[in-house]
């Protein structure tokens, strides 16, 4: 029965990033790394993976990893920073607006309080066949878990991909972080490289992440000159819900045109997703409300929505065009 499985592992304080890699190594990809907990505490106790960690390795006693600085080459910022901090940071508000807004709309001020950057960017995916907890139907083997199929293509799908499944997994990037911080350009600091954050995403089924490494930073380059950005999101409920739909729009000006444009979308596909020809659509023009419109429709380009999801193009359409309104 269900509710006779029992789940243990070991639980280790690693100290040192080195440590946590040792721990990664010995376990042979099946340990896990617990930072903040709020979304991994919850994957334990639904019980939805086929199969439990054989070890939880702790990061919150690394120190160094929780700072925030400023340098010539921008701003670093740790894996263990809490949300609650870029939140409340005047240095993030000040110069990296579009990054603050997406810090200040995430979840609660109680997860706030517990959720790192690190962990927003590593998240798992919050489709609701793979979170299905195993006491209430047992193991749903869906395709991002191993399975044959996807659930969400015949099933109920209002809140899946409008891009296409990838590898056969409709499931969505919910991760607010990682939609801003994409469209600043940012990289990924991990325990053995630096990366794009383009890169840092797999098409599907999540990160680049090696099973004996961890993400230790991001780095943000400085603003350009003349840049405008906006983070705007549409969710049911305000205060807690994940977004339905985000975009981040990074747009730079030069005599009133726009010279470059990075628009990612969040909620739309199994990662962040660049809207490359909305952004193609900007350059060199000047831009007002005739553009932002167009530029919202472009942004749906190629999209493929489900049965139960084809609402959210138009939704898209009317985020764009808000977000890049929001940077005049």
């Amino acid at each position: 029965m269900a509710s006779q499985i029992s789940w243990s592992f070991k639980h280790f304080d690693a100290r040192t990033v080195d440590e946590a890699v040792k721990h990664l190594i010995d376990f042979e990809g099946k340990a896990t790394l617990i930072a903040g907990g709020t979304d991994l505490v919850n994957v334990l106790k639904d019980r939805i993976l086929p199969h439990p960690p054989e070890a939880v390795i702790n990061l919150k006693t690394i120190p160094g990893l929780d700072t925030i600085s400023n340098g010539a080459h921008g701003l670093n910022i740790g894996a263990l920073v809490r949300l609650r901090d870029l939140a409340s940071s005047p240095l993030i508000r000040d110069a990296y607006p579009l990054f603050w807004e997406a810090a200040t709309s995430v979840a609660s001020p109680q997860i706030r309080n517990m959720a790192t950057i690190g962990g927003n960017l590593c998240q798992d995916v919050r489709c609701w066949y793979y979170r299905t907890p195993r006491l209430i139907r047992g193991t749903v083997l869906c395709k991002r878990k191993g399975g044959a199929k996807c659930y969400a293509q015949g099933g109920d799908n209002r809140y899946h991909s409008i891009f296409g499944g990838v590898n056969g997994c409709h499931a969505v990037c919910l991760s607010d972080m990682a939609i801003a911080l994409m469209s600043l350009g940012a990289q990924a600091e991990t325990s053995k490289r630096i990366l794009p954050l383009e890169d840092f995403f797999l098409p599907a089924f999540g990160t680049a992440l090696d099973s004996d490494e961890l993400l230790i930073g991001v780095q943000i380059p400085p603003p350009k000159p003349g840049s405008k950005g906006a983070y705007v999101k549409f969710r049911t409920r305000k205060a807690t819900d994940f977004a339905i739909v985000s975009v981040a729009a990074l747009l730079t000006f030069e005599k009133k045109k726009c010279k470059d444009a990075r628009i990612v979308l969040g909620g739309v596909a199994p990662g962040p997703w660049r809207a490359g020809s909305a952004e193609n659509t900007l350059k060199e023009q000047t831009v007002d409300a005739s553009t932002a419109e167009a530029v919202g429709k472009m942004a749906v380009v190629g999209a493929k929505p489900l049965k139960e999801n084809k609402y959210k193009i138009p939704l898209v359409q009317a985020l764009v065009k808000r977000a890049i309104l929001a940077c005049l």
